[in-house]
């Protein structure tokens, strides 16, 4: 049970930098890794031009089970931590969205750009 506890926290690390990597690659500046605040956890914070995007990693074993993966309690949380992350950080005046890049084995990555809109 910890032995799968340990693999699936050091294939979500390595997600994570993949996913860190993929949008580099794609013209994104990575600003913060696995922000962290009371109110939840941004996996990567990611500017290109004038577009900030919250980028949440889903780790599974197929596409279908990362996009099921985020919940709606997971959504709010990453959006009251996105509004914390604004607080406190000079943004300048720009778009600002919500992405989910998933990782499948063999590393195959999905960005989903936009993935979900702010609850109102």
């Amino acid at each position: 049970m910890l032995a799968d506890r340990k693999k699936n926290y050091t294939f979500g690390l390595k997600a994570e930098n993949a996913a860190a990597f993929w949008l580099q690659v794609k013209g994104y500046k990575i600003l913060e890794r696995r922000y962290k605040t009371p109110m939840g956890e941004i996996d990567l914070i990611a500017r290109k031009g004038n577009m900030l995007a919250f980028v949440e990693v889903k780790a599974r074993q197929t596409k279908y089970q990362a996009l099921e993966s985020l919940t709606p309690s997971m959504r709010r949380r990453i959006e009251q931590a996105a509004s914390s992350y604004i607080s406190h950080n000079p943004v300048g005046d720009c778009d600002m969205r919500f992405d989910l890049v998933t990782v499948t084995p063999p590393f195959l990555i999905h960005h989903l750009d936009n993935a979900w809109q702010r609850a109102a």
